[in-house]
């Protein structure tokens, strides 16, 4: 890749967040950066099969990510049956068409069974049935699916996550025989890409970068240039539940958020985490 990462690099951090951020002179490993820094969601496939052991083989990798005190809370299931594929799919395809055609489909899962389990062979009480165990498998979990969204990108694949799988938690622990104290936290489509994607604009780093202590001061300042500057690089194709809300003229990132959790999105969740034996107090 020679030294033009260093643009590369320069140019997805600038469109990200609007601003230069100076890349040391000597820094290593800019090509993985790069493809960090460049991330796009993928929901277009070319149809091309993914093999199992290129599956098998990134899903090592994600697994080799930190884990909270070595607990190791994280499993992946590889959905290939068709049946699963379409039990997990169809309820939430109404919103994600584009799942159907995904040649591979991960649910990545926070496992607080297994640690229950040692317990239970080697005779020590577990002490710790609070908000913790739920907690810390669930940060497990999310570590696991960034690694693996990184390193299928390096494999020259795409990805997108779907969280929506949690809107259907229970339905799919059922599908997947996930044990008790194990609980879905996001699915993950892979696909040879089909078109190059969409780099989407961030929030600036003053709102979300700090130093020695947290600043909102001008948040709303802040999320108020950010709504014109994506709108003006990436603007919405539609408003969202315009029935409800009625249609805004600038129709930015802060009004398509504070729409969707003006609606209410898994409220039962708690219940089902619950009903999979956790304590949450």
């Amino acid at each position: 890749m020679g030294n033009e990462w260093r643009s590369e690099l320069a140019a997805a951090i600038e469109r990200r967040f609007g601003e230069e951020v100076p890349i040391p002179d000597d820094l290593q490993g800019g090509e993985t950066l790069v493809r960090i820094a460049r991330h796009r969601s993928m929901r277009r496939y070319d149809g091309r099969p993914v093999s199992d052991e290129l599956v098998r083989l990134l899903c090592a990798v994600a697994l080799s990510a930190p884990s909270k005190s070595d607990l190791q809370q994280a499993d992946i299931v590889i959905v290939r049956d068709a049946d699963k594929r379409r039990t997990i799919i169809e309820p939430i395809a109404d919103a994600n068409p584009w799942l159907r055609e995904a040649p591979v489909l991960l649910v990545i899962c926070g496992n607080n069974h297994r640690q229950r389990e040692i317990h239970r062979w080697r005779g020590h009480v577990f002490a710790n049935d609070h908000l913790d165990p739920f907690f810390n498998a669930s940060v497990d979990a999310g570590i696991v699916l960034a690694t693996l969204i990184v390193a299928a990108e390096a494999a020259g694949l795409g990805t997108c996550s779907v969280s929506a799988v949690r809107n259907i938690a229970a339905d799919v622990a059922k599908c997947l025989d996930l044990p008790s104290h194990a609980f879905p936290v996001a699915g993950l489509a892979l696909g040879w890409p089909a078109w190059e994607g969409v780099l989407s604009p961030r929030l600036p780093l003053p709102t979300t970068l700090h130093v020695d202590r947290h600043d909102g001061t001008h948040a709303r300042e802040q999320v108020d240039a950010y709504d014109r500057r994506r709108d003006s690089l990436q603007p919405y194709r539609t408003q969202r539940d315009p029935e409800r809300f009625g249609k805004v003229e600038l129709y930015g990132w802060s009004e398509d958020k504070a729409r969707q959790y003006a609606v209410a999105e898994r409220a039962d969740f708690g219940t089902f985490v619950r009903a999979k034996g956790f304590r949450l107090d």
